[in-house]
């Protein structure tokens, strides 16, 4: 018995020591030398300083930016340490009465729009955080933000179009937008007369 329990301890302390310290000290070593902006968070820095990273949703609420899709990461939505979906069912009241206040929500801030709400506009990420939005959420945003921004829908449109990227390996996925690369080249190419930052 006393035997085992030796054995046993050995293989546990060892496993430990393998899977526990040297292979994550091996696999980060190896992405800060071949991928160290992806393995440090994709932070984005403008003139020095981060403005946030191009793989998790962040709220943009002003009239001037494009939004994001609704969060359920953490108590008041896009906090990467309680990233999360919301968990509720397609039955569940809390689900319907969040959804019908984001569809109003929307058509508030967008009122010159008038086709159907984009689903990402209504509905959570797994996440929470997702960074990206569809082509046609952003096509729907496009005249609120070139209204701000001074800008023709035209200008806009085509700032869009310059960002989107198409399904992943060419059958994965939606073609989409990130949210923050847009809202930084939107400040690059049309900026405000305040020079509000992100």
């Amino acid at each position: 018995m006393r035997k085992q329990l030796s054995q046993a301890f050995r293989f546990t302390l060892l496993m430990t020591v393998l899977t526990g310290l040297i292979y994550p000290g091996v696999v980060t070593g190896l992405c800060q030398l071949m991928f160290p902006r992806a393995a440090n968070g994709s932070m984005l820095e403008i003139n020095g300083q981060v403005v946030g990273s191009t793989l998790l949703g962040q709220n943009f609420s002003k009239p001037e930016y494009f939004h994001p899709r609704p969060s359920a990461a953490g108590k008041d939505g896009y906090d990467a340490t309680a990233s999360s979906g919301s968990n509720l069912g397609p039955t569940n009241q809390a689900l319907t009465d969040r959804v019908k206040a984001d569809v109003a929500k929307f058509r508030a801030e967008n009122p010159t729009y008038q086709g159907p709400i984009p689903a990402d506009m209504v509905t959570t990420s797994g996440s929470g955080l997702d960074p990206d939005i569809s082509l046609a959420s952003a096509f729907a945003q496009a005249p609120r933000v070139a209204q701000a921004r001074g800008a023709s829908v035209e200008e806009v449109n085509q700032l869009i179009q310059a960002h989107s990227r198409g399904r992943r390996w060419g059958f994965l996925g939606e073609p989409r937008v990130n949210v923050l690369l847009l809202n930084v080249d939107l400040n690059a190419k049309f900026p405000l007369a305040s020079k509000k930052s992100l």
